[in-house]
């Protein structure tokens, strides 16, 4: 069985700094990169588990830049048990996990 754990520690860690990050921080930028971030793992989560059925996947709704860590938290663990359950190749759970670091560089410098 895949050791998601990896994804898990970076998507906690990215998701708490933006809970706790300023309103100004937020604003200027970190929210809308998590929410992207939230977004694609989401995509990525609901094409694992063949939840599209053909059609577009559900994006996931901007609910403003207060929720944005909670809804990367969401998708990131969504994205690891779906990744877990598919038994993917350990390529998609590192590119999954480089994705996050990447988000979260852009978004708290």
């Amino acid at each position: 069985m895949l050791d998601t754990s990896p994804l898990t520690a970076v998507v906690e860690r990215f998701a708490d700094r933006l809970r706790s990050a300023p309103q100004s921080r937020l604003q200027r930028g970190a929210a809308a990169e998590g929410l992207a971030l939230a977004r694609e793992l989401s995509v990525r989560a609901q094409r694992l588990e063949g939840l599209t059925g053909g059609a577009a996947p559900h994006e996931m709704p901007d609910d403003g830049i207060f929720v944005v860590g909670d809804q990367l938290a969401v998708a990131g663990l969504d994205l690891a048990e779906a990744l877990r359950t598919a038994k993917a190749p350990s390529e998609v759970l590192d590119e999954a996990v480089r994705l996050v670091e990447q988000a979260e560089v852009r978004a708290m410098r």
